[in-house]
């Protein structure tokens, strides 16, 4: 058993998605979240620049003596894909393996599509995964730059206009090509999910990265035999590196109620002296 916390980032608020799931799965375990409200979005930076905020976002995370760290940002699991931290001594997990695994287990005409940000498409690697673990399924994917700044500024009603019309944009070569399984591969996204299957209709079976590995890393801690043995409920502790007012502000709607627990300020100085 282990009762150290676990640490998740993302580039902002969509990792509360993941968060979310995890107190639902385990929740007498411990998290640490730190959200980088300040520098989002990650989607439209180069790759350099992606790799230097996840190094920075990890050892922030890191130096809250965390047992395993989850990048809940489909933009860092992709430029950085899966396996340990650079120095190896702590599991680490991004949303892109997880999610490929269901869906090539849960596809029946080996059609999957995939919307995430620009340098997640970019990438390819949702492609080479998904090929990696299936060879014969075709995958067709499309950016949604537009999704996170409408989710962080709040048009996320099931009927608002503007989403309506920004999702049938971005998603109509996606249906046009038939596909049954579709990846959201920012955790932003599960926010405007009813929007998304409205358009997609009821025989596309929509998943959610933030959703899928917080289920790998429950099964992941079980595996290791690192769970935690507490029986009260776990706290959540939340850093950004903006205002604490508008973290709070905007999490509900991540998180569907109210935030429960602490948030704190981190400085742009303090992420960049705890790099790798």
């Amino acid at each position: 058993m282990n009762n150290n916390a676990i640490g998740v980032f993302d580039s902002g608020l969509g990792g509360l998605t993941c968060l979310k799931e995890l107190n639902k799965l385990i929740p007498n375990e411990n998290i640490i979240y730190f959200g980088d409200t300040a520098r989002i979005p990650y989607g439209t930076r180069s790759r350099e620049t992606i790799i230097e905020y996840a190094n920075q976002d990890i050892a922030f995370v890191k130096k809250h003596n965390v047992k395993l760290i989850i990048a809940a940002c489909g933009t860092v699991s992709s430029v950085l894909g899966s396996g340990k931290i650079s120095d190896g001594d702590i599991p680490f997990t991004g949303v892109l393996l997880p999610a490929a695994q269901t869906a090539c287990s849960i596809t029946k005409n080996g059609k999957i599509g995939v919307i995430g940000t620009a340098a997640t498409i970019k990438s390819g690697s949702y492609g080479k995964a998904i090929r990696g673990i299936r060879p014969d399924i075709s995958v067709i994917g499309n950016s949604c730059p537009l999704f996170v700044p409408l989710v962080e500024n709040g048009f996320t009603e099931r009927n608002n206009p503007v989403t309506k019309l920004v999702v049938e944009q971005y998603l109509a070569p996606i249906k046009k090509e038939g596909v049954d399984t579709l990846i959201l591969g920012c955790t932003h996204y599960p926010i405007i999910r009813d929007v998304i299957a409205d358009y997609m209709g009821e025989n596309v079976t929509i998943i959610s990265s933030g959703e899928e590995v917080a289920k790998y890393a429950y099964n992941l801690l079980m595996r290791k035999e690192m769970l935690s043995d507490r029986k009260e409920n776990g706290k959540n502790i939340y850093y950004t590196s903006d205002s604490v007012e508008l973290f709070e502000e905007n999490a509900h709607a991540f998180l569907g109620d109210s935030i429960n627990g602490e948030v704190h300020k981190v400085g742009i100085d303090e992420l960049i002296s705890a790099e790798i």
